[in-house]
């Protein structure tokens, strides 16, 4: 069975001809080098990224040095000129200067010894040009630039028409023009052929979408601005319907998976009993969902989201001891050591000595000393530990379990589909809880979590303290920079501890925080750990406190010597990197300051923020940036500090950076990898498809009438799901 990159789905005839047979090998070989292409569909599901007019010119104030664009200008002057010895034909060396304006600002095209461009290129004509953007003199430049003058109509075209007729921009390389892309995928429309679609024709009518085929060929070749509308919306449902469709054939699948019921006992009324706090309404509400699905019968797959601080550690405790009473194991996955050292810690001090003793919590991770890590190993193995705590060591083929009956995985974004199937398949179809402390927008969870339900704990337990945000400019206010350290000052006098977080371990060295700008341009240098630790010694508000380091390169015993300091206070000021991110708990933390704010993103910062105001006292956030007052940086700085609400901020990231940020590894395996789809604008597409996709799996569970889209799920799914599917 054929298979490409068209949105994860099996290519009907059609698309699955190898490109080889319709390009020349040359030609196949760089485009598959490019982009990895090797069959039509993949050339045909790379699809413009915006369309140009005849008549409309680029605006060349947006081009950057080391980009590589495609823009429509026009010619303002050309200019040759002789320059010293000769080319390699013996002729005499020539620089032709082309200068191009959009009508504001200008370019320069330079040519070497290619006067010839003179006979297309003079003052007047509107042309295609495509190059990387370069800097000569101070002058922004394209080197030897692929270009195509825009001819006037011919005899018997409609000029109005030939003038407004959309050209394809590509996404291209300095290796493929999109001049080359726009070639090629002309021959591969001319070939194509029959196509078969994937979405059935009563679908495609009752939500009045394109057929594949015509949807690919207007993307490609439209006739005007509104018919590209169209073909990318039906090329967007496309993907949806048959995201949605495997999704929930996936969730279909996972409710025919027979399990041991697991009925709550003794141990969490024991549990339940010694809380030192009532559960909240939610943690009630989301934790009765959970038993629920334990004593079903069918493996649970739940996802619960919840703001920092909710209590969702609580609630998958309360689910462990649910799995222990009739001796399963549960284990829970972290996506750092720091954070699976904190989880062991919470959960051991939550269970208390009895229950600790008796369910033996233990921590498994790969820089743990080696005899220490067989002791755990044993004990895994042998059930005696019926909670385990760990990061990837568990996905290792050395960790197996004597009874593996409940996969917790923390923070799901910071893990692939693959990893958590990995931890899956340790056990008979145990039951699967994904926590995730970064709000989901609801487009985002149907898109990357519908074969999941979903459980939301937005109320915090009572006694949180309210945190307090403000951006500081350090460009600006140096003063009120000052100020920032003063008053971290004051709350160490009064007692309490501080974070301060850094981008950087290192002079260069960026520790999980974007390194290019939204457009894409390379950043100046940021804040580090190191120099900030010295820099810090030498500031008078802070004279003779005990600052430490933490960073995720540290080895695990310094990690864990920090982190026990920082809990018996002995150290005053933490200085880290993202590795405290999530699930540090320390509640005698009330300030924390984030150097370099803008390199963090909207999710990670109200993350970050979390880690102070989590005892009696409130918290400070003070967000420093260097951020341009009017840049997108700046904006996402200003509304964290406006809100608390991490739902609400969630949708800020979504509209400013878009899904591919938000989903993180959510993407990877076979679950996503979008081409047009984005969940940020095609909200309404995702949950129409959603619907159509059920109702059509109530009437064809097994999409036995359907065998176009049985194959193209059938190419995404899980292999006992596709197994299942194939058999029911």
């Amino acid at each position: 069975m054929a298979t490409g990159a068209t949105s994860g789905a099996a290519l009907p005839d059609g698309l699955a001809r190898p490109l080889e047979r319709i390009l020349k090998k040359a030609q196949a070989t760089k485009l598959e080098k490019a982009f990895g292409m090797r069959t039509v569909g993949d050339l045909l599901w790379h699809l413009p990224r915006r369309y140009a007019k005849r008549g409309e010119l680029t605006p060349l104030a947006s081009l950057v040095p080391g980009e590589h664009v495609t823009v429509v200008a026009e010619v303002q002057r050309v200019e040759t000129r002789q320059l010293a010895g000769r080319d390699g034909r013996g002729r005499p060396k020539t620089l032709t200067t082309v200068t191009i304006t959009d009508g504001d600002d200008t370019i320069d095209l330079a040519f070497f010894s290619q006067a010839w461009v003179t006979d297309t290129l003079h003052k007047g004509v509107t042309a295609l040009f495509s190059g990387t953007v370069g800097v000569y003199r101070d002058r922004r430049q394209l080197a030897h630039p692929l270009y195509e003058p825009f001819d006037e109509a011919e005899g018997g075209v409609d000029a109005e028409q030939w003038a407004a007729t959309p050209i394809p921009i590509y996404p291209a390389t300095s290796a493929v023009s999109t001049k080359q892309l726009q070639a090629a995928i002309g021959l591969a429309l001319d070939a194509l052929g029959e196509v078969a679609d994937a979405v059935p024709e009563t679908v495609r009518r009752e939500h009045g979408v394109l057929p594949l085929a015509d949807a690919l060929r207007a993307a490609h070749r439209p006739s005007e601005e509104q018919e590209a509308y169209r073909a990318r919306h039906a090329l967007a449902w496309h993907e949806a319907f048959l995201l949605q469709t495997y999704l929930l054939a996936t969730r279909d699948w996972f409710d025919t998976l027979p399990t041991q019921p697991r009925e709550p006992g003794a141990l969490l009324e024991r549990f339940d009993a010694a809380l030192p706090w009532p559960l909240t309404d939610d943690q009630r509400t989301t934790g009765d969902e959970i038993l629920a699905d334990l004593a079903s019968g069918t493996a649970m797959h739940r996802l619960v989201q919840g703001e920092v601080g909710s209590g969702k550690t609580v609630v998958a405790t309360r689910a462990m001891l649910a799995v222990a009473e009739t001796g399963g194991q549960s284990a829970l996955l972290a996506p750092t050591e720091v954070l699976a050292v904190q989880h062991l810690r919470s959960i051991t001090r939550a269970l208390g000595p009895e229950l600790a003793a008796e369910l033996r919590p233990t921590l498994l991770t790969g820089q743990m000393p080696a005899a220490e890590r067989r002791r755990a190993l044993l004990r895994i193995a042998a059930g005696e530990a019926r909670i385990v705590v760990g990061t990837h060591a568990l996905l290792s083929e050395r960790t197996t379990f004597a009874e593996l009956a409940l996969v917790v995985v923390d923070e799901q974004h910071r893990f692939g589909v693959a990893q958590r199937e990995a931890l899956r398949a340790k056990g008979v179809h145990p039951h699967t809880l994904v926590l995730t402390a970064t709000p989901i927008p609801r487009t985002i969870a149907m898109t990357a979590f519908g074969d999941l339900d979903v459980s939301t704990i937005r109320t915090l337990p009572a006694g949180r303290s309210p945190i307090r945000s403000f951006v500081v400019d350090r460009q600006q206010d140096r003063q009120l920079f000052l100020r920032v350290w003063e008053r971290m000052g004051e709350e160490l006098a009064a007692g309490r501890q501080a974070f301060v977080v850094c981008p950087a371990i290192s002079p260069g060295e960026l520790e999980g925080v974007e390194t290019e700008d939204d457009d894409g341009t390379p950043r100046p240098p940021v804040d580090d750990v190191e120099t900030t630790v010295r820099r810090l010694a030498h500031v008078p508000a802070l004279a003779g406190r005990r600052i430490a380091a933490l960073t995720g390169a540290m080895p695990t015993d310094e990690k864990d010597a920090v982190m026990r300091a920082v809990a018996a206070r002995e150290v005053d000021v933490v200085v880290a990197t993202t590795v405290i991110e999530v699930g540090v708990d320390v509640p005698n933390a009330t300030m924390m300051v984030v150097l370099s704010a803008d390199r963090f993103g909207v999710s990670q910062l109200h993350q970050l923020r979390g880690r102070v105001g989590r005892g009696e006292h409130p918290g400070l956030c003070m967000l420093v940036t260097d951020a341009d007052p009017f840049s997108p940086a700046r904006e996402r700085l200003d509304a964290v500090a406006s809100t608390l609400d991490g739902f609400a901020l969630a949708e800020v990231d979504l509209e400013q950076r878009g899904e591919g940020d938000v989903l993180g590894s959510a993407q990877s395996g076979g679950r996503s990898g979008l081409r047009v789809l984005r969940v940020a604008r095609d909200g309404k597409a995702i949950e129409a498809a959603r619907v159509a996709a059920r109702a059509l799996l109530d009437d064809d569970p097994t999409l036995e009438r359907h065998p176009v889209l049985r194959l193209a799920v059938h190419d995404r799914l899980d292999p006992d799901a596709r197994a299942a599917l194939v058999t029911a």
